[in-house]
């Protein structure tokens, strides 16, 4: 957490004016449901205690004019200017400025200055809570009315239009709208959801960041989408009421996709499958059924190693070395892949061991050190003055 006093000091050394108001929004788990949501299914997100900070003010010209803590970076740039630039962190947010515009909506120049505590590269979606802070801070300081799913909304799109990632909604949906020692059963399809709570009794999630992140990740994780897509596409021929993998069923891919593309046959088999796990892990959360909560992510871990192929060596290894320890009660990998975190369920004061009895073998066998981050479930989006 990044205290209050703290911001309006910076923000005052880099403008010279204290903000009008400051935002954080958080950071975000998914506890089951990997690659579901650009494919209409569900997903189990939670955002956690690790949030973006933005703390803006009103200007009286037209000029957007950032800073970046974490680069130690000014941008700025005319308000009718706005455009994608080469520079990737103002694009964040400059992406929403633009779908503010695109809604007709009226905002000025406003200077920004952005901070927080998610560690980059963890998989923990910064980039969804950088969008989803500039929209919730913009939508109060101009007195936008927009609501929280809109925001999310928002931010999903500037990441389509200004970071170039095809992302599904998840992860903004889990920053803006969560709440405290909950999860968010959302259906990708039509944004209805349910809170489901997170009881985990003796139990503490502690996410291993194999401190990773290989180049494939992002060509990669649109040739699953073209894959995903390809399959429905082979179905709809037969059955034009298909529109998504969400409305095909496995006898389906049998007949008319694994003939004919065995790569999409997978990925799109993957899909289903882990709809379903997810469905199976709320009911084993509203049991207080830890074990069976667990069993999931272990299957859903091999089915995004085995059969998705976005998994890595590093958090095959992980996963592995974790289910040897019966205080583990489920592992997996956690986001888009190829590096970035392994998300762990584990008995209660069990997680600093788990780490100091891993780390000494993934120094050995990766050359890189093994870091944890201990999480609690947070609300989203708020206002903090």
């Amino acid at each position: 957490m990044i205290a209050r006093n703290i911001l309006e000091t910076r923000f005052k050394e880099v403008f010279v004016k204290n903000p009008d108001l400051i935002v954080k929004s958080p950071g975000r788990i998914n506890i089951i449901g990997e690659h579901t949501d650009y494919n209409e299914g569900f997903v189990l997100p939670a955002a956690i205690d690790k949030a973006i900070y933005v703390a803006v003010g009103k200007r009286e010209d037209d000029l957007i004019n950032l800073y970046a803590e974490d680069f130690k970076a000014h941008y700025a740039i005319a308000l009718k200017d706005i455009a994608p630039t080469e520079q990737s962190w103002p694009n964040y947010i400059l992406g929403v400025v633009q779908q503010i515009k695109d809604r007709g909506l009226s905002l000025s120049g406003f200077d920004l200055y952005i901070d927080g505590d998610i560690p980059v590269g963890a998989g923990l979606s910064s980039s969804a809570a950088v969008e989803c802070a500039t929209g919730n801070a913009l939508n109060e300081l101009y007195g936008l009315n927009l609501d929280r799913v809109a925001i999310a909304k928002m931010g999903q799109l500037a990441e389509h239009t200004y970071a170039g990632v095809m992302c599904g909604i998840m992860d903004q949906f889990a920053s803006v709208l969560s709440k405290a020692d909950h999860v968010i059963r959302l259906d990708c399809r039509d944004l209805s959801y349910t809170y489901v709570p997170l009881d985990l009794g003796n139990h503490e999630i502690v996410l291993l960041n194999t401190n990773v992140k290989h180049a494939l990740a992002s060509s990669a994780y649109n040739d699953r989408r073209h894959a995903c897509e390809h399959a429905v596409s082979l179905v709809e021929e037969k059955y034009p009421e298909v529109k998504s993998l969400r409305d095909v069923n496995p006898g389906q891919l049998d007949e008319l996709v694994k003939p004919v593309d065995p790569e999409a046959y997978s990925k799109a088999r993957f899909v289903l499958e882990e709809n379903e796990r997810l469905n199976k892990a709320c009911d084993a959360l509203q049991a207080g059924n830890i074990a069976a909560l667990g069993e999931q992510l272990f299957l859903a871990h091999e089915g995004l190693s085995k059969d998705y192929e976005v998994s890595c060596a590093e958090l095959d290894y992980l996963v592995e070395q974790a289910k040897q320890f019966e205080q583990v009660k489920g592992a997996r990998m956690m986001g888009g892949g190829f590096g970035g975190c392994t998300i762990n369920i584990v008995e209660k004061g069990f997680g600093t061991q788990l780490v100091d009895a891993l780390s000494e073998g993934y120094r050995s066998r990766f050359d890189l050190e093994l870091t944890a981050i201990f999480v609690a479930i947070d609300n989203g989006t708020e206002v903090v003055y």
